[in-house]
């Protein structure tokens, strides 16, 4: 579905990052993930290229929060392929600080690196997919960006502002072919819900309709729908992938 498409996924080194690497990489996109730091990109490039050494999969650690470094390997990576087709902004922080004990350094740090930093991207993103005539953008929202949460401000605030940024682009960007759309997961099975408790666990399935939590390969397939010509009519638009569960 992407065969020959060249793709840069942000946070890409576990979780749901690495899931749509994966599934990108399954289905003939060239990948370039990018991770926090040298030895967490070393060792998830190390996975995949062990179980398929026929990949074509990169890895990069720029600061998320240096708008100069994040522009100069979007760069880098649009000399060495001649384009970048898709651009998935999924590194995130996850927040549930209550709000009176939330320092104001805290609420930017949420902020910068869920919002700024996937703007430090888009920007030279779309400067290149203007360039080639069209391209596609994904962006990781969360269910919290619909129905707020009982703790903490923050991390919803950057959700919101996620889903703002995603459909004001989706009508800024669309002249240019360049299509722009996000994912809003539900409770899903990455490492920090995998270290819950059953006790925990079994109140939230409960309250989902489908019973059970996603799995990273959930929003991973949604995210290659939205980046495939299957999706080519679709633009400005959250996908919910909650399984709908009833907050």
């Amino acid at each position: 579905m992407l065969k020959n498409k060249v793709a840069v996924v942000t946070g890409g080194t576990r979780g749901i990052g690495y899931a749509i690497v994966k599934k990108y990489l399954e289905n003939g996109a060239k990948v370039v993930l990018f991770g926090s730091r040298k030895e967490t990109v070393d060792k998830a490039l190390a996975s995949l290229r062990e179980e398929n050494p026929a990949w074509e999969v990169e890895g990069a650690f720029p600061n998320l929060s240096d708008a100069k470094a994040v522009a100069d390997e979007i760069a880098a990576i649009g000399r060495k392929y001649g384009r970048i087709d898709i651009l998935v902004n999924n590194a995130g922080i996850s927040d549930s600080t209550p709000t009176i004990d939330c320092a104001p350094e805290h609420f930017d740090e949420v902020l910068g690196l869920n919002v700024s930093a996937a703007f430090y991207a888009i920007q030279p993103v779309v400067a290149i997919m203007k360039e080639q005539g069209g391209g596609c953008i994904i962006n990781t929202s969360s269910m919290v960006s619909k129905f707020g949460q009982p703790s903490g401000v923050a991390y919803p605030a950057s959700k919101f502002a996620v889903n703002g940024l995603t459909v004001s682009l989706a009508r800024e960007l669309g002249q240019y072919q360049i299509r722009v759309n996000a994912v809003a997961p539900g409770v899903t099975r990455t490492d920090m819900v995998a270290k819950l408790p059953e006790e925990m666990i079994k109140p939230l399935v409960a309250r989902i309709p489908l019973g059970r939590v996603g799995e990273p390969e959930d929003i991973a397939n949604a995210c290659l729908f939205l980046a495939s010509d299957l999706a080519g009519y679709v633009t400005g638009e959250v996908l919910s992938v909650d399984g709908a569960m009833m907050v």
